[in-house]
Parts: C-alpha cells; sequence; structure tokens
C-alpha cells in the first residue's frame, strides 16, 4: 500500500483509548493504535494528533460545576492521554513532541507552529495537547484548526463508528451511510459527527475529513492509503 496523502491530522477520542472499560486507558487498545501510527510514519507520512480526553474527564459530569473551570480540567485529561501516546510510539523507536496550547513547560513545548513544521522535517511525530487552549471549544474544533495550521492534507477522525449515517446505527438497523458529504450537508443536516465550528472551519479553509471506524481492521492505515471503502469523507 502506498500512501496518498504527505502530512495528516489524526483525531482520536479519548474514550477510545479506554476501549471496553470505558475509563483511562487500555494498553491493549493503544498499542494497537501505535502500530498504525508507526507504520504510517515508516511510509514517509508525517504525522499530527489530537487526541480527546473523555475516557477521564467529559464535560461538566453531570455537575453545576463552572464550564471554564470544567473545560481546563479536559484539557489537563487530553495532557495524560498525550503523554501515554508519547511514550507508547517512543517505545517503538519513534521521535514525538508534545506541544500544549497552555503553557506547561516541564512536560512539554507550548504551540508554536514553526517548531511543529520543522519537527515534521525531522521525523518526529507531534501531539497537539490542551485543544484549542480556550473553554468552550471541543477537541473536534483543535483538531480542525490545527489540522488547517499545519497544512494537513487530509483531517482524519477515528469514530466508534465505521462513518456518517443519517440516523443512528445503533438504535435504526436501516440507517443510510454517506460514502461523501459536504461541510453544508453536516450543518445544514445536522449530523452530530464534527463540531459545527469544525466544519466551518475546515469548509472555508478547504481541509477534507474523512470519518472512520478506529475498531476497523487497519483502519488509519488504509485512510492514509486513500481507501475509498472506508469512512464518509467530508469535503
Amino acid at each position: 500500500m502506498e500512501p496518498k496523502y504527505k502530512r495528516v491530522l489524526l483525531k482520536l477520542s479519548g474514550e477510545a483509548l479506554a476501549g471496553d472499560q470505558h475509563f483511562g486507558l487500555n494498553h491493549e487498545v493503544i498499542g494497537e493504535v501505535v502500530d498504525q501510527i508507526v507504520k504510517v510514519h515508516e511510509m514517509g507520512v508525517q504525522v499530527g494528533l489530537v487526541i480527546g480526553g473523555g475516557n477521564f474527564w467529559r464535560g461538566r459530569q453531570g455537575t453545576n460545576m463552572d464550564r471554564t473551570t470544567a473545560d481546563h480540567m479536559g484539557m489537563l485529561a487530553t495532557v495524560m492521554n498525550s503523554l501515554a501516546m508519547m511514550d507508547a510510539i517512543e517505545q517503538r523507536g519513534i521521535p514525538v513532541r508534545i506541544q500544549t496550547a497552555l503553557d506547561m513547560i516541564s512536560l512539554a513545548e507550548p504551540f508554536i507552529l514553526r517548531k511543529a513544521l520543522r519537527h515534521f522535517e525531522m521525523g518526529r511525530v507531534v501531539i497537539f495537547a490542551c485543544g484549542t487552549g480556550n473553554p468552550y471549544c471541543s477537541t473536534d474544533t483543535a483538531a480542525a484548526l490545527r489540522a488547517c495550521e499545519i497544512g494537513a492534507d487530509m483531517l482524519l477522525m477515528a469514530k466508534n463508528v465505521d462513518g456518517i449515517y443519517d440516523s443512528d446505527p445503533k438504535t435504526n438497523p436501516n440507517a443510510k451511510k454517506y460514502d461523501e458529504l459536504k461541510y453544508a450537508d453536516i450543518i445544514n443536516r445536522n449530523l452530530k459527527v464534527i463540531d459545527f465550528t469544525a466544519a466551518t472551519m475546515c469548509m472555508e479553509n478547504d481541509v477534507p475529513t474523512l470519518a472512520f471506524g478506529l475498531n476497523e481492521e487497519n483502519s488509519i492505515v488504509r485512510a492514509v492509503c486513500g481507501d475509498n471503502s472506508i469512512g464518509t469523507i467530508i469535503r
């Protein structure tokens, strides 16, 4: 298989890293994801990562906590996931740099676009943590923002379903899967697959998105190689 894209931004949900336990880190799941990232890296593809934090903290956890405080806690959760992913990738011999949208210089670099681009040139995987650094912004929005900034050829959204459907396939056995959509369709049809802010940002900056199932065999590698049988592409 040959890669179709030179530089990609891969968005992983925190929940995906928890596996069936739904909380914390499942090292078997992380290992499977890292194996694919290593394969893609060895193909010569530059890989940026944005990881959510829902396996440790999501929203306000059903409390009346201040939204800004809760969102900052979520940003810290993304840092824990980023450190775990960095360790797992580096154990495979691939150098990694974490850049954070909030300053925590004892752990990682602050986000600086030119440094990120230099890391790609030097063969490093770059993990972007802390979302955008702003409350009221999802990690989907952070992934879209970083994809636009680094000039990614494709934003890869690894989901727990194998694409985008017109209704929930878990509750509707007749749900129809879309092979391709426009960003305007996401907004107009109120499809809950990507944050509307993220969709608008990608649409305005001509960054295509592929939403696909992380649990499908070799799905990240197939996505990078342009396998048309996987996921839903949004243009």
